[in-house]
């Protein structure tokens, strides 16, 4: 089933060594309340208010949602509407920044004796999963209650190019890496913990191994340098061998999957009391005259942070949320980073312009690079069936849920055919006929 990952990519890792520097408060702050797979936060401020930095400006939406805090002190000036970067809008709260950051005096560190309340203590941090996907990381705890998770995987192989924030958690927070360990064991009570890190991050594997030594439950797995190693289901099979069935989650093999840096901010939230606020972002690429992490308050603009940077927005054709691989594009320099930002990716105009396509070689190149074993090549053939059926059945027949929109396919393509993209219209074009078939 799987390949293991083996598509060779430029790792780029230019800021690798460049410890993460802090950023002042930007004037406002906009900040949508949905960051989260699953529903919307709903807003629990008014216009007007006083807000302190991690003060709840909106609670979670149902069981598949997080809070969501301020991440500056000063005042919420408007809640309006906000077309998000995948076409959806909900409403967001700006806040003016008085440039204090003063905390919330309200905050205080939460109690933890036991599974219960850690999971309580995580709904209550806002943590969602800061590796990108942006699941509620209390949603993916509460399976530990039922007592199924044997294995707990540690993500730390940031396998995308240019992105480097998870490897500076490890160097500069492996305090807090271990800390979250700890709880993991506590608490949560695996049989092992394995955390995956690719092996051209030595620094980091070195201090893991030197820190965690005395941790008899815990092993660390050097991952192979190829992409896409950070791919959840790729990373389990890579560090433990156990396949996650089609349709399944983690939990389905007595999985739990964490990001190496929302475990670190677990424990320091379990420490402090200050909820998830900021996030620490690479930001890097062509357009970018001097490459850094950066840590910034979550609803910061992109403009503000690359100009934090140093480097001019005059020449920038193309900004992603993320790596090259798997970010999404960014419609307007003013729209804010996410709690699940994890890197902005800039490029200048000559390297942002869309390449030529070309039909199909019938090279079979995308077919040996798709690590879920996948025929990418089918799903443009079945999206050019007429009827909707008949195009659901061939979608269902060559497993196109399976894709996790890696962007192997397309960088090995010689023809620069677009098959991330007709993947992602696919799915949803089988969404769409499924969800029509059911009314």
């Amino acid at each position: 089933m799987f390949k293991l990952g083996k598509t060779k990519i430029p790792h780029r890792k230019n800021t690798a060594a460049m410890e993460a520097v802090r950023m002042p408060a930007p004037a406002t702050v906009t900040i949508p309340v949905a960051q989260n797979i699953g529903a919307p936060s709903v807003p629990c401020v008014k216009v007007m208010d006083k807000v302190y930095v991690g003060t709840k400006i909106a609670d979670a939406g149902g069981y598949v949602g997080a809070p969501i805090h301020s991440s500056v002190s000063g005042t919420v000036k408007k809640i309006d509407s906000f077309l998000l970067s995948n076409g959806r809008s909900c409403n967001a709260i700006i806040i003016e920044s008085d440039g204090e950051m003063t905390p919330d005096p309200a905050i205080k560190a939460p109690v933890v004796t036991n599974l219960d309340e850690l999971c309580d203590a995580v709904r209550e941090s806002g943590l969602v999963g800061l590796g990108g996907a942006g699941f509620p990381a209390a949603v993916k705890l509460d399976a530990a209650k039922k007592g199924i998770i044997k294995k707990v995987v540690i993500n730390a192989a940031e396998c995308e190019p240019y992105i480097t924030a998870d490897t500076r958690t490890m160097l500069d927070n492996s305090d807090y890496v271990v800390k979250g360990i700890q709880l993991l064991l506590d608490y949560v009570n695996p049989d092992e913990i394995v955390i995956g890190v690719e092996k051209n991050k030595p620094e980091a594997i070195k201090k893991l191994s030197e820190l965690l030594s005395d941790k008899g439950k815990v092993r660390i797995v050097s991952l192979p340098e190829t992409y896409p190693q950070g791919a959840e289901k790729i990373l389990i099979y890579n560090a433990t061998g156990l396949v996650v069935p089609e349709g399944g989650l983690p939990s389905d093999v007595g999985c739990l999957v964490m990001n190496v840096t929302s475990l670190a901010f677990l424990a320091k939230y379990v420490e402090t009391g200050m909820p998830l606020v900021e996030k620490c972002l690479t930001v890097d690429g062509s357009a970018i005259e001097s490459p850094k992490n950066v840590i910034a308050p979550i609803g910061t603009s992109i403009r503000d942070i690359i100009e934090f940077t140093g480097s001019s927005t005059e020449n920038i054709g193309k900004v992603l949320y993320g790596g090259p691989m798997m970010g999404v594009a960014v419609y307007n320099l003013d729209d804010p980073i996410l709690k699940n930002t994890n890197a902005l990716t800039a490029f200048n105009k000559n390297d942002s312009i869309i390449p030529k396509s070309y039909p199909c070689i019938h090279c079979g190149r995308c077919v040996s690079a798709c690590p879920m074993g996948l025929n990418p090549t089918a799903y443009a053939k079945a999206m050019k069936v007429e009827d909707k059926n008949e195009r659901a059945d061939r979608l269902v027949a060559a497993k196109i849920n399976l894709c996790m929109e890696c962007g192997c396919c397309s960088f090995v393509c010689p023809s620069r055919r677009p098959l991330v993209e007709t993947n992602r219209l696919a799915k949803a074009d089988l969404r769409n006929t499924q969800a029509a078939n059911k009314n």
